[in-house]
């Protein structure tokens, strides 16, 4: 081979290896992110955990700007801005979104029904993944649910709530369209306030109790300082999920590869923050009754009443939208089959042991 044969390959090769660089490094994907909740509330760290998560393992084709709540816009506008691609992406609660879909309520919470564990069961492998993507997919939006807490904390305040006789006539915080009617059916009535209003609210009595999430969340919410009584459990929200809404087009222009990078971060992500939270509860526990706190549990009956009154709750709503008609029967269909193998597992299962659910029958003729 001549000299300028091999500078001609070498040079080839160079350009080759440049244009290859050059390609990679102006692939790699920028996304601006936000969240629905600001830096004083702990549920960010879900959040976070994720962004970590995404910027190690794909940092290569993708690095996601994080920005805390609140900081680009107010949290009620994340849900429009990644619907069109404002932003590429944003953490939420999908229960705020239950004015657009009731189906969106389920999807976030639910009264009564599932544990955190039986979320997990379900969006793992009994189809509730696939839901995700079919209710957020008719706003321009693929979703990956990516956290998991356990039960709230219940309610919190200076009157006392000893049983749901004590509902009558009280004025509650709390979210969701299915827990506001499951209230009203047991006297109470639901205020509507943001989680950063909670603290003010119960101080200046504006509301006779509230809640926000689980109690390592609360405590840091300074809850404590202002509420004597703490009524459990938290019946309103028996688990809760939480999770990223992603731009479709986004979405789409990625890699397969580094879609299902983002994938295995969010399942990562999931059992993290079920751990976490139960972590963080225990101790706040702890740090609630060293401050006073007097905690009250309701009886066994009283939470049979309000399985009932959720029972109709679902049944009602389940005939006014098929799309929430079609996410519950899917988590009651889980429960009934789950239960074939659950309930002889006692005292070893992971699950609820429910022997009163609503009737997919009733369910089905809605949708």
């Amino acid at each position: 081979m001549t000299k300028m044969t091999k500078f001609a390959v070498t040079g080839l090769a160079a350009g080759i290896a440049l244009a290859a660089f050059s390609t990679t490094a102006h692939a790699q994907e920028q996304w601006t992110m936000t969240t629905t909740w600001p830096d004083n509330l702990d549920l960010i760290k879900i959040d976070q955990h994720w962004v970590e998560l995404v910027n190690q393992l794909a940092g290569d084709e993708l690095q996601i700007n994080f920005r805390a709540g609140g900081t680009l816009m107010p949290g009620t506008e994340v849900f429009d801005a990644t619907e069109t691609g404002a932003i590429q992406a944003s953490g939420d609660w999908p229960g705020y979104w239950a004015g657009r879909s009731p189906a969106f309520s389920p999807l976030a919470t639910t009264t009564s029904l599932f544990n955190g564990v039986d979320y997990l069961n379900w969006i793992q492998q009994w189809g509730g993944f696939e839901l995700y993507q079919e209710v957020y997919g008719d706003y321009n939006m693929v979703y990956l649910p990516y956290g998991i807490t356990n039960n709230e904390s219940g309610f919190m305040g200076n009157t006392p709530i000893e049983s749901i006789a004590d509902l009558e006539g009280k004025r509650l915080r709390l979210s969701g369209r299915d827990q506001g009617r499951v209230l009203e059916m047991l006297g109470g009535s639901q205020v509507t306030l943001a989680g950063g209003e909670v603290y003010q609210a119960i101080e200046r009595g504006v509301i006779d109790a509230g809640e926000f999430s689980t109690p390592g969340v609360d405590y840091k919410a300074g809850f404590s300082e202002v509420a004597d009584y703490w009524s459990t459990p938290g019946w309103h929200q028996s688990a809760s999920v939480f999770g990223v809404m992603i731009n479709k087009d986004a979405w789409d222009a990625l890699p397969e590869e580094t879609q299902e990078t983002l994938k295995i971060a969010a399942d990562a992500t999931m059992a993290w923050s079920l751990s976490w939270s139960e972590r963080e509860s225990t101790d706040a526990t702890v740090k609630f009754q060293e401050d006073g706190v007097e905690i009250s549990t309701l009886s066994a009956e009283d939470l049979a009443t309000i399985q009932d009154a959720t029972n109709e709750v679902i049944l009602r709503g389940a005939c006014e939208d098929p799309m929430h008609a079609k996410v519950y029967h899917s988590m009651i269909s889980y429960m009934e089959h789950y239960a074939t193998w659950r309930d002889v597992t006692v005292p070893f299962n992971m699950s609820r042991s429910i022997d009163n659910l609503p009737s997919l029958e009733e369910i089905e003729a809605c949708m």
